[in-house]
């Protein structure tokens, strides 16, 4: 695309509109056709509202080929978000306590006289809305849904403090909710608990620019910290493709791995302290900025990956790694899995210590992502494709290392073909055709997640078993993800949801993993859809431990029931 973005604004007449729409409130739905989180381009459709007219812009395929288009639409907003995320129709999402075996436990219904109290201490901030409602009860893959009755959005620890302090004493569940992009129906209610946002805790404390550590509230979106830290010549630790909207508290709730993990390790050794609020409102904090502190159990650590269930975190403290001066993207194409394990034992030899990420998609997920979002294959295809990234200080040095190493793969046969990204817009449109498997699978139909970690000569051949097992009844059955931590994706997607087929996959993949040593959540948690499953990754001594932690820290609890822990411990 010759020219900058301001100029083809400026070329198709729309300067003025963007500039109208910043001048006055505008009301945008999330929904999966959303500002694109990399590129920042009108890749997905956002919804305007502009005066008395409503507009429904959408704008297709990469930068390069970026076409606009608008038309007029006068069906309501539930309508758009309903048609981005189902491709079969505008279908409201079952209820999860219709579609899964769940009993309601015997907490309080909201009355009248804790909407007043909420009221008061969130004044402007509490809402019974139905349309609002209807938003946050339902998880972003349309799986799931709650019928909660009223949200709060605090802005502060104390106001957080307040709520659980009354809700505890009036024995009234609650669900912490952070950008609600979670995998496992974590972040929505099962029945009518109260939704906590932390959407409104959403400022920087500090930032050390020598040591690069970051003080944040729970409530930053994640890309939107990634870009402050930027400008001080940092980068977050984390990277995921929800990071357009998941929130940094819900990250760390549930211990998000990410495309950086292989580089800069997971949020257990980056996240340096927190400040989280108690059932029964009490702040612990813990939000320290050193990196060495050896005074007695690291209490932080306990609800990193709790998913909400022991604490709400309000606040974080995480080191930031310095930003580097070179990055390079190799998309290339291999003939087997067997050379996608050859050529990562090859990249770690050869690449070493600028390899930042290692990436792997089967086949059918590119066709999805052509077929569904128009995304173009930029190589010839293959049965696989690994993306590997290289950060550095040294443009150089780096060049010449993943040049080496891609002769040695291409002579050896091991790559068949490829493509080399080195400045900023090439790389995040490779990035894209990886970062948006997820939303051209939801396109594809109802969609079976499964996130497991497995021995890396073991991990395709679990997609190769359930893709026989399921034969016809499946639409497509398809594995990609972190080859470099061993990080599986596994999914399948049908026109709709079918309990036979969830028998059939069910507890199945769950044995199938345990078998083979691996773990049946590698980074998406256990939420709602896996809690019962626990026992594949984890010996009875431990779950009762949690259980027995959880008793302690939350003795009725209120804290997103329903999740993580077995039915047997809520």
């Amino acid at each position: 695309m010759g020219g900058s973005w301001k100029d083809f604004l400026q070329e198709e007449g729309l300067t003025k509109h963007l500039e109208a729409r910043r001048q006055r409130p505008a009301m945008t739905v999330p929904c999966l056709f959303s500002w694109h989180p990399v590129w920042r381009l009108g890749v997905f459709m956002r919804w305007w509202v502009n005066g008395h007219k409503r507009t429904l812009v959408g704008m297709t395929g990469p930068p390069t080929l970026l076409v606009m288009k608008v038309k007029k639409c006068s069906r309501a907003c539930s309508f758009v978000r309903d048609f981005c995320m189902t491709p079969t129709g505008a279908q409201e999402v079952m209820l999860t306590c219709d579609r899964y075996p769940v009993r309601r436990l015997p907490f309080a219904e909201v009355s009248e006289e804790d909407l007043a109290f909420f009221e008061r201490i969130l004044p402007g901030r509490v809402s019974t809305d139905p349309h609002e409602l209807g938003l946050v009860n339902v998880d972003w893959l349309k799986m799931v849904r709650g019928c909660s009755k009223v949200l709060l959005k605090p802005k502060t620890t104390e106001e957080v403090s307040q709520i659980l302090r009354y809700c505890n004493k009036k024995n009234l569940a609650v669900n912490p909710q952070g950008g609600n992009t979670g995998m496992v129906g974590g972040s929505v209610p099962v029945f009518d608990e109260i939704i906590l946002s932390t959407s409104l805790m959403n400022q920087v404390i500090s930032f050390d620019p020598v040591a690069g550590i970051l003080v944040c509230q729970a409530g930053c979106i994640l890309e939107r910290l990634n870009q402050y830290v930027e400008d001080r010549d940092f980068i977050m630790p984390l990277d995921l493709g929800a990071k357009g909207s998941c929130h940094i508290g819900g990250n760390v709730a549930t211990n998000a791995g990410g495309l950086r993990l292989l580089r800069y390790g997971s949020l257990r050794g980056t996240v340096l302290g927190l400040e989280v609020v108690l059932a029964d409102g009490l702040v612990l904090d813990c939000l320290t900025s050193l990196r060495k502190d050896n005074t007695g159990y690291d209490l932080k650590q306990l609800f990193i990956g709790s998913e909400g269930t022991l604490g709400i975190i309000t606040a974080i403290s995480i080191l930031c790694p310095q930003k580097p001066k070179a990055v390079n993207l190799a998309f290339l194409g291999c003939p087997g899995f067997a050379e996608v394990l050859k050529t990562f034992t090859t990249c770690k030899g050869m690449l070493g210590e600028v390899l930042s990420a290692y990436e792997f998609m089967d086949n059918k997920c590119m066709q999805l992502v052509e077929n569904h979002l128009r995304l173009s294959n930029p190589v010839k295809e293959n049965p696989f494709y690994v993306l590997i990234e290289t950060s550095g200080s040294d443009a150089g040095h780096d060049e010449e290392k993943l040049n080496n190493f891609l002769e040695q793969v291409m002579n050896s046969g091991l790559v068949t073909d490829g493509t080399v990204a080195t400045d900023n817009m090439k790389i995040k449109m490779l990035w894209a055709l990886r970062e948006r498997i997820t939303e051209a699978l939801s396109c594809d139909g109802y969609v079976y997640k499964y996130d497991i970690s497995l021995p890396v000569e073991k991990l395709y051949d679990i997609v190769l078993d359930i893709r026989s097992r399921l034969g016809q009844s499946a639409k497509n059955v398809v594995g990609y993800g972190h080859l470099g931590d061993g990080n599986l994706h596994l999914n399948v997607t049908a026109n709709s949801y079918s309990s036979s087929l969830l028998k059939a996959i069910e507890p199945y993949v769950y044995e199938w993993t345990a078998r083979h040593h691996g773990s049946i959540s590698a980074e998406h948690g256990l939420g709602f859809k896996k809690k019962d499953f626990i026992g594949y990754s984890k010996p009875r001594e431990a779950i009762l431990l949690m259980q027995q932690i959880k008793g302690m820290l939350d003795p009725k609890g209120i804290l997103n029931p329903y999740k993580t822990l077995p039915s047997s411990s809520c």
